[in-house]
């Protein structure tokens, strides 16, 4: 497909986005960039939180992934599912009850300002990295497919692509991601599912009949529990997808953001369980998909790509092309804009309001709106920098860095909030930063030498745990009775 037919798409999309950009930022003050003066509609927020959790992550690197690790990534859906309705039925209420601008500020009120500056400063650091771990797979795609073409450096590229994301949040932040969201998630969908049927017409098997290919196949196991050494058991899978989904969802800013912009908290729950059935089977849509692309590959004798997160983009623009070209890119540009578009607008929040205190400081609109854009581009620089280095030193599935690396970051945030949720007691408030700092320091020496201290066994996701656990024992450790109220 011609570069230009691609950038021609690209920039009708980007019109679309600005068009609503520009009708949901009329009259938008800091306060709607936000939490959207806490008047979205939950459907809407339900359906574009799809988007903001899928991105170029999953709608990349999952189909690749399907050869190495089967149908065992639902596994991890179900322990999301799980998180889910622990978010909705626990920590929502807790969110609504105190009227929280920022999630973190709980942790100022439970612990003190010490505890509250750490979580802050954890979620600055794990949403800055895995929002440039999303960025970096679609803009990566875009450069192979359009921007080599032209001989234009990959940093130009992500920087093209961070300019376009602050055009259109950088006045109604969460009220206009509601939206512009919910049209990148139908993108998104919409485009895998015609993937799927054109797939088969490739492979001229009707879609009943390839759903039996599938199920009959090596691709579709879920279950592994022969093995609890194995990364993809069963068990650790589940517990994993429920504390990453219960961390980089409930502890979250970013996906909290747009659930506390809902009426009530029983919107903000229909929401969260309609999200969760839905994610569920997106995923699985996934997957199939996944498979179909291994087995259009072997009927074809085409070598496996050298990196898995090639495999969908590699078989829609050189091996099928036509319709299946345009609907990849229509996907893919769909999965690029709500994952970094969200960070930026909840980095910008959290700094706002939790390390900078803009908020209490009663300052004139003109003067915290001016503060605000400034802050806002100010991350999008720092996630153009992260993009450009981890484009030099990506050497797996972005899918698997991500969830790697959230098991390091938000650890420490679990173990804080499991702490003030699961205790009465009261801590040093000093302590905390240390005890964020040491946790994953501890996890990585722990996993490094798993193999040989616990009989082989190796860390996979459910490193999360660990780190949650560390830190709930440390913080255990330095803190003294005193009944909270």
């Amino acid at each position: 497909m011609s570069p230009w037919v691609i950038l021609s798409v690209l920039l009708f999309y980007f019109s679309l986005l600005m068009l609503i950009a520009w009708r949901t930022s009329l009259g938008a003050t800091s306060h709607t960039f936000f939490n959207a003066n806490r008047r979205s509609k939950w459907y809407w927020v339900a359906i574009g939180m799809v988007g903001t959790s899928l991105s170029g992550v999953t709608f990349v690197s999952v189909p690749g992934w399907v050869g190495s690790t089967q149908f065992s990534y639902m596994a991890m859906v179900l322990g999301y599912i799980a998180g889910y309705f622990i978010i909705a039925f626990v920590l929502l209420p807790l969110y609504y009850q105190l009227k929280l601008p920022s999630i973190y500020t709980y942790l100022n009120d439970r612990f003190g300002l010490y505890s509250y500056k750490t979580g802050s400063a954890f979620f600055i650091i794990s949403r800055t990295l895995g929002a440039a771990f999303r960025v970096f797979i679609v803009v990566k795609v875009l450069q192979i497919f359009v921007f080599d073409a032209w001989n234009i450096p990959f940093s130009v590229t992500t920087f093209f692509f961070l300019c376009l994301m602050l055009l259109y949040t950088y006045k109604g932040g969460v009220k206009t991601l509601v939206y512009t969201d919910t049209l990148q998630t139908l993108g998104m969908i919409g485009a895998v599912v015609m993937t799927i049927f054109f797939v088969s017409q490739s492979l001229q098997t009707s879609l009943p009949d390839l759903i039996h290919r599938v199920s009959q196949s090596s691709y579709s196991e879920w279950f592994f529990w022969d093995d609890w050494s194995d990364k993809r058991h069963f068990l650790k899978q589940f517990l994993a997808g429920m504390f990453i989904t219960l961390t980089m969802t409930g502890l979250d800013q970013e996906m909290m953001q747009k659930n506390l912009s809902c009426r009530t908290v029983g919107d903000a729950q229909k929401n969260m369980i309609t999200y969760s059935i839905i994610i569920a089977l997106v995923n699985l849509l996934f997957l199939f998909l996944g498979s179909l692309l291994y087995m259009f590959i072997e009927q074809e004798g085409i070598s496996v790509p050298q990196k898995t997160d090639d495999l969908y983009p590699f078989v829609a623009l050189h091996y099928i092309g036509g319709v299946v070209a345009m609907v990849f890119l229509i996907g893919i540009i769909s999965a690029a804009f709500p994952s970094a578009d969200g960070a930026l607008t909840s980095l910008t929040t959290i700094f706002s309001i939790d390390i900078l205190g803009l908020t209490r400081k009663n300052l004139d609109e003109k003067t915290l709106n001016n503060k605000r854009i400034k802050i806002h581009i100010a991350f999008a620089i720092v996630m153009y920098g992260v993009v450009v280095v981890f484009n030099t030193i990506n050497n797996d599935a972005v899918i698997s860095e991500l969830f790697t690396v959230a098991g390091y970051t938000y650890g420490p945030l679990l173990g804080l909030y499991a702490y003030g949720l699961l205790t009465k007691r009261a801590l040093w408030d000093i302590v905390t930063p240390f005890v964020a700092i040491v946790s994953p320091i501890l996890c990585y020496i722990i996993d490094k030498h798993s193999k040989t201290w616990f009989n082989g066994y190796q860390f996979g996701f459910e490193i999360i745990l660990l780190n949650g656990f560390i830190t709930f024992v440390l913080l255990w450790l330095s803190s003294f009775k005193v009944k909270i109220n």
